[in-house]
């Protein structure tokens, strides 16, 4: 029949457009993942005192919270192994076997965090260095020196493998799959940030914090994922709240009205930020404009 012949042909350029479409998605971004970044990889000072150390401890646990991907122990861990989104995971960072430890040098560890981009100049993938480019380099040395300091732990992984979907995601969302596109690679990073209970203080700790990942680059709202909205975390949202509200929404993970906060929100790892520092990031969120949910 006429009918089903040209049904046939229908579906035939409806699968070739597809093909044809997944063969350019998959030659743009092979295109973007092997670029070279010519980025100098700059000297750090690397702490060996237990007081560097320990900063570092605490950037990598409570602001920059990169156990959240990593794992406790910082051994890594995957994320996914199928087909359609492909092989994924944070690596081991200690020193042990299948560790990037002794892979790295300290200025090329230090620029792998804030510019997301290996020994080779290869871009990392989902690293979140958009939020780690505005690491201090005293700051970005300590998370150098705990990191040297971490017994070795024996863990590898098979290598990282791009699926289709992450693919076309990165294409046409914000899927962070090459975070070295969106790092200011010319910013000049100050050589240390101040520690005290000031706004100014408190911005620096949400931007390297990554806040603005979910909240939006406005701190407005945004999501965590399909069907999971990132609260507004502006006067607009949270005017009404106390500064002891949000704390115990850091703290507990429990909202002003007693409901309960998402588990996407790292509250647990955010609320190990020492009251003084949690008091900052108030007073920074407290002196942004008012918005209404997802304006900039």
């Amino acid at each position: 029949m006429i009918w089903l012949k040209r049904l046939g042909y229908l579906v035939v350029g409806l699968i070739l457009l597809i093909v044809g479409a997944l063969v350019v998605v998959w030659g743009i971004t092979s295109v973007r993942m092997e670029k070279t970044w010519h980025v100098q990889a700059k000297p750090v000072t690397v702490p060996a005192d237990s007081a560097g150390i320990e900063r570092g401890r605490h950037i990598v646990a409570a602001i920059a919270k990169c156990t959240e991907c990593h794992g406790d122990d910082l051994g890594g861990q995957q994320f996914s192994n199928n087909f359609v989104f492909g092989r994924l995971a944070a690596p081991n960072l200690t020193p042990g076997p299948g560790g990037l430890g002794n892979r790295y040098d300290d200025a090329t560890l230090a620029r792998a965090i804030r510019h997301a981009i290996n020994p080779r100049g290869k871009p990392l993938r989902l690293m979140p260095s958009e939020a780690f480019q505005y690491l201090s380099d005293d700051d970005v040395g300590a998370v150098v020196g705990y990191l040297r300091s971490l017994p070795p732990v024996d863990r590898e992984f098979p290598s990282t493998r791009i699926g289709p979907l992450a693919r076309v995601l990165s294409l046409l969302t914000d899927f962070p799959l090459i975070p070295a596109r969106v790092v200011d690679h010319e910013r000049e990073t100050p050589r240390s940030v101040p520690e005290d209970s000031t706004p100014a203080y408190g911005k620096y700790l949400v931007d390297v914090g990554g806040c603005t990942g979910c909240h939006g680059p406005g701190l407005s709202g945004g999501a965590m994922g399909p069907g999971r909205p990132a609260s507004n975390i502006t006067p607009g949202g949270i005017g009404t709240w106390t500064e002891a509200d949000f704390v115990k929404a850091l703290r507990e993970g429990i909202r002003p009205g007693g409901t309960p906060i998402d588990s996407a929100m790292p509250w647990k790892r955010a609320g190990l930020m020492t009251d003084s520092e949690i008091h900052a990031v108030w007073l920074f969120l407290k002196s942004v404009p008012a918005k209404e949910f997802g304006k900039r």
